[in-house]
């Protein structure tokens, strides 16, 4: 009977933990970050590429990879693949992460603000679509 409650405890200890980090970012506020990235980039079933490419379907794309998109080479050399950590580094000091990178945003302080905007746009497929 005890080994039965240490099993349901440590699944419930997982699950809870497993949870947190699913929701970890709150797409609806990242939402409102966004706004700050909306001068040259754009998500959602009409996207384009602008100043910056669209951000449609990020998440597992090659950094430099954004079909139409005219990249710098820092950019299209760097190897990077975005996932949550990748894009948190990233937006956090662009410059810092991809020397030579044509974005000029100085970048998210605050790490909050970070996985909010990664929830935001992870929500996109590639076509646009919400998940």
């Amino acid at each position: 009977m005890k080994s039965i409650s240490l099993l349901t405890f440590a699944v419930s200890v997982a699950l809870a933990a497993s949870a947190g980090n699913a929701l970890a970012g709150d797409a609806a506020a990242g939402e409102k970050v966004f706004a700050k990235c909306k001068a040259c980039h754009q998500v959602g079933e009409a996207a384009k590429n602008a100043v910056g490419p669209n951000l449609n379907g990020i998440s597992g794309r090659k950094a430099g990879a954004a079909e139409g998109y005219n990249y710098s080479e820092p950019m299209k050399g760097s190897g990077l693949t975005w996932d949550e950590a990748t894009f948190k580094e990233f937006i956090k000091n662009p410059k810092g992460k991809v020397a030579g990178t044509k974005m000029v945003f100085q970048g998210l302080a605050a790490d909050k603000d970070g996985d909010d905007v990664w929830a935001y746009l992870s929500s996109f497929s590639a076509d646009g679509k919400k998940n």
